[in-house]
């Protein structure tokens, strides 16, 4: 079945208690803390997490929250922003591949590969021909990480209404210590806001690999389903601590 975004809600649920959420959000980034030094003491596998939406829909938040109990010597971020003359003289996988994580590491993309089929097509800067080449090579590299490299790709779309992002974007204004992420260009693709929620279907519904659809209205919220996801992941993955040989001794 298709997903069709505007059927899914941006919002918490209104039974949610915003306290005992976020309580229980920092049970489970204490957890997520407690499963990644596994992850990163057994070194055979690693996580790719995508964080991937609109603008003010807080990939930065998420990233802060989620991940707070880690310790940084097996985790990463990277923000992907407009590529270089460099990057462009390259295939447009180039840049994301090397920075794939290592065995035992998390690695976070703040966006990602989905850019390059998502505001190069709503600006129409690359053909419907070649947004498909570049689905298919997304897919292909995504399972190249999973079944070559042993690395889980965790996919969110961070859902925020478009009413909600622009209340976010206001804020960047009104507020004084967040006049620093202010960008005018925020608003400008906000006016393209129905062309991207098509582009994000498309390459949601014709990904191999699952995407989860994070509610991000309610930043509370949006941190307990991601870190609950994560966790959940990382369960599954089942890490274990390295144990020494007592034959060796």
């Amino acid at each position: 079945m298709s997903i069709k975004l505007s059927t899914i809600p941006t919002n918490a649920p209104e039974s949610a208690n915003k306290k005992k959420i976020e309580a229980k959000t920092a049970e489970l980034a204490n957890k997520i803390g407690e499963m990644q030094h596994k992850l990163y003491a057994e070194g055979k596998q690693s996580l790719l997490v995508i964080l991937q939406g609109m603008d003010a829909s807080g990939k930065d938040g998420t990233v802060k929250t989620v991940f707070a109990d880690c310790n940084p010597s097996g985790i990463d971020a990277y923000a992907f922003k407009k590529p270089t003359e460099q990057e462009f003289a390259h295939d447009f996988l180039w840049r994301v591949h090397k920075l794939a994580p290592q065995k035992g590491n998390i690695m976070i993309f703040n966006r990602s590969h989905y850019e390059d089929i998502l505001i190069q097509r709503v600006h129409k800067w690359i053909t419907e021909e070649r947004v498909e080449k570049r689905m298919s090579a997304i897919n292909a590299f995504e399972e190249l990480l999973e079944f070559d490299n042993n690395t889980k790709v965790l996919k969110f779309y961070m859902h925020i209404s478009k009413e909600r992002q622009q209340e976010k974007l206001q804020e960047r204004i009104d507020d004084p210590t967040k006049n620093w992420k202010h960008n005018q260009a925020d608003w400008d693709e906000n006016d393209h806001w129905d062309e991207y929620m098509k582009c994000y279907e498309y390459a949601i519904n014709k990904s191999n690999i699952e995407w989860h659809i994070a509610p991000c209205d309610k930043r509370y919220y949006r941190n307990y389903f991601i870190a609950t996801k994560v966790l959940e992941t990382l369960e599954a993955m089942n890490p274990q601590l390295p144990l020494l040989d007592k034959t060796d001794e």
